[in-house]
């Protein structure tokens, strides 16, 4: 699970990225599943744009492609979103989790 500053570390990365993977009326299948996979493991952090032509919603399109792909989503912008999964050796090197608050003393 992805934290806060996790996520606002791959939204900045993900900004200047062009959508790699395109879901139009065919919706999700497993040939794009397939081709999500190979991006994500080149990549690690790819954009998705959803066309018009596709009948999904873009969280059910997004949640639906992060599933299958064992991927996460760092981000939902308008029709694009962005999924993340770290490769075997991976080149995007994450914040470290936040630490829990600590409580204050009287």
């Amino acid at each position: 699970m992805l934290t806060g500053k996790q996520k606002r570390h791959l939204r900045a990365l993900g900004h200047k990225l062009k959508p790699l993977i395109q879901i139009g009326k065919k919706e999700i299948e497993a040939a794009l599943i397939e081709e999500t996979n190979v991006s994500l493991e080149h990549h690690e952090l790819i954009k998705v744009k959803l066309l018009e032509s596709c009948l999904l919603d873009k969280h059910e399109a997004s949640e639906t492609l992060a599933e299958a792909c064992n991927a996460e989503v760092a981000q939902i912008l308008g029709k694009t979103f962005l999924l993340y999964r770290a490769a075997k050796t991976p080149v995007i090197i994450l914040p470290a989790a936040d630490k829990p608050a600590k409580a204050k003393a009287a």
